[in-house]
């Protein structure tokens, strides 16, 4: 199954027999205007204007829990997240698209989750809503309340101690930019610089100019020049779970499985017993 959808297939799917749901997910990662302001107000651009159909889902509250001990985007309540996605009208037996502002991070984290707990078919938007060339809509969409009932996945997801035994003994990528990875600079969390073993994989290197994945080719070629090597069991972490979860969704484009670390360096970080590694080499 493929992990990601053209605009134009979108199109015609929701034309079809059988339309998807569709989740609006747009968010970006920013402070607080002013104390108890929200950083990113998505339900305004959403009302502003959305692919028809599409029901609005908060990353902040749905797709995650409160910051805490475990990072600041920890795995939100199954409870919540899955009230969240019947709501929007997800069904175990129902396809899902899954688009956001372009960026494509707050999608993959939506796809993630969705596939993690079990949802059999789950597809991203390639580019986000900036492909798409059809109508747009402002009424909110209310879908008939879905059936699915999310079960926590057997594999997939990595806590501390495992992100810290795959660096060793496996490959685990760190989706952040270069000089965050290097402990160059760290505009968010305690301490800069990484987990020592991880392999610097900048998430925004998977992407073309337009925001759209590279060809699989491609894709499958920078991983297994970063240590993807067939048979390789492979991890993702960025600075709190979201970033990464859209490098995970580039390697499953590439056809290569990976689970994620949701904590991530907020979380590892947050920890001052834990190694940090600095520069631009693994260790």
């Amino acid at each position: 199954m493929n992990a990601i959808i053209s605009a134009s297939r979108l199109a015609s799917d929701l034309a079809g027999t059988n339309p998807p749901v569709v989740l609006d997910v747009r968010w970006q990662l920013s402070m607080p205007k002013a104390a108890g302001e929200p950083a990113f107000d998505g339900r305004a651009e959403y009302a502003a204007g959305h692919i028809p159909s599409a029901a609005y889902v908060d990353l902040d509250s749905e797709l995650a829990a409160a910051p805490g001990e475990h990072g600041r985007h920890p795995l939100p309540d199954l409870a919540v997240f899955g009230a969240a996605m019947r709501r929007a009208g997800v069904s175990a037996g129902t396809p899902v698209v899954v688009y956001d502002g372009g960026q494509g991070w707050a999608a993959a984290r939506a796809w993630w989750l969705l596939r993690w707990t079990g949802h059999p078919d789950v597809r991203v938007l390639d580019g986000g809503l900036p492909t798409w060339e059809g109508r747009l809509e402002t009424a909110v969409a209310t879908p008939d309340e879905g059936d699915f009932q999310p079960v926590a996945g057997e594999w997939g997801l990595l806590d501390a101690d495992a992100a810290a035994a795959l660096a060793r003994d496996g490959v685990l990528f760190d989706a952040r930019a270069g000089e965050r990875y290097r402990g160059e600079v760290e505009p968010i969390d305690r301490v800069g610089g990484h987990i020592p073993g991880a392999v610097s994989a900048p998430t925004n290197e998977n992407v073309g100019e337009d925001g759209r994945f590279l060809p699989v080719e491609q894709l499958a070629e920078r991983f297994k020049s970063l240590g993807a090597a067939d048979g390789s069991e492979v991890g993702v972490y960025c600075g709190s779970g979201v970033s990464a979860a859209h490098e995970v969704l580039a390697l499953a484009v590439a056809g290569i499985p990976a689970a994620l670390y949701v904590g991530s360096w907020s979380e590892w970080s947050s920890n001052p017993t834990r190694p940090v590694a600095v520069g631009p080499t693994p260790q």
